[in-house]
């Protein structure tokens, strides 16, 4: 079975995905530069929903721009990652990188550290500052060893269908290690071609007109 995610920008939006086939949610605020921390994060705790917490993972990214963050920065991540663990839901997505394009390993390994703090069960996504690593395949062991569950990537291409071949090439390496989720860019018409030459065992979709459609398609599609 291929894992389906929604990206959502509200609350109400979330559940409607979920009623509608999705497995999991995105949840984030600011699609236009690609999301950011939802500004709405703490209403959660006034919609104590359980099968939405349970199946809802959380963007944490503070500012547009770079993936290259200071201190500061870092530390308030980890301020909306602790809120996050506070509220139960089911995971976090984060990345950092270097100016040189690597996986900025102190950054991340604080974030990690909070995350995965006494009775965490948060799970861990890095998101697509990965398409900006110089190195892909490096990146991705380091992202394993990392402890991280998922890896959301077009495969550094502007859209997932262009990102075919490393895409492929990262399920290839990743051997099970880690989930690669394909994200960027997915259709009706090109999703049962993402999905069967890369062996991908998710992918991230961008709520949207015709969203309905598509999510019946894949469940309805035999991979």
């Amino acid at each position: 079975m291929v894992l389906l995610e929604v990206c959502c920008t509200g609350i109400e939006s979330a559940l409607n995905m979920l009623g509608e086939g999705a497995h999991r949610v995105e949840l984030c605020s600011v699609l236009e530069c690609g999301g950011l921390t939802p500004t709405w994060l703490s209403r959660l705790r006034d919609r104590p929903s359980k099968d939405l917490l349970s199946r809802a993972h959380v963007l944490i990214r503070c500012r547009p721009g770079d993936f290259c963050y200071s201190q500061a920065e870092v530390d308030e991540m980890c301020r909306s990652i602790r809120l996050c663990r506070e509220i139960g839901v089911k995971g976090v997505v984060i990345g950092a990188l270097t100016p040189e394009g690597d996986p900025d390993l102190p950054a991340l390994r604080k974030m990690i550290h909070v995350a995965t703090g006494p009775d965490s069960t948060l799970t861990l996504v890095f998101h697509r500052a990965f398409d900006e690593c110089r190195d892909p395949f490096g990146a991705l062991e380091q992202i394993i060893s990392l402890g991280f569950n998922t890896l959301l990537t077009s495969g550094q291409a502007p859209t997932a269908e262009q990102g075919i071949p490393i895409l492929k090439q990262l399920v290839e390496r990743a051997a099970g290690r880690i989930n690669i989720m394909a994200g960027k860019g997915v259709t009706l018409d090109n999703v049962a071609r993402i999905i069967r030459e890369t062996g991908v065992t998710a992918v991230h979709l961008s709520e949207r007109e015709g969203i309905f459609k598509l999510l019946r398609h894949i469940q309805n599609t035999n991979f």
